[in-house]
């Protein structure tokens, strides 16, 4: 039998997106799925894309992070399905995509 999964604090998924996002480098960027998988069992991961997604959203409109579409920064307002997070102020410099 699984013991119960304890779910980490927004404070514990925020804290793990800028560790990841700060130690890939100037040029890359991490899958949200990498912060769910470090923070959980292999069986509740998925459990947590919804809340790494709602942290990198706070970070994004905080200016800590860029959350990228198909490789392009997009603002707050146009995140949706498939996203990658990178630091802010990394990569080549690029305007964000309104849509």
């Amino acid at each position: 039998m699984t013991p119960p999964f304890a779910r980490p604090s927004p404070e514990a998924l925020t804290a793990e997106i800028l560790r990841r996002t700060a130690e890939t480098g100037s040029d890359k960027s991490i899958c949200p799925s990498e912060v769910a998988r470090a923070l959980a069992p292999e069986e509740h991961w998925r459990s947590l894309m919804g809340p790494v997604r709602n942290a990198a959203l706070a970070l994004l409109r905080e200016g800590r992070i860029e959350i990228l579409r198909k490789g392009k920064p997009v603002s707050a307002d146009a995140v949706r399905g498939v996203i990658r997070l990178r630091a802010a102020g990394t990569g080549a410099p690029r305007e964000p995509d309104e849509a």
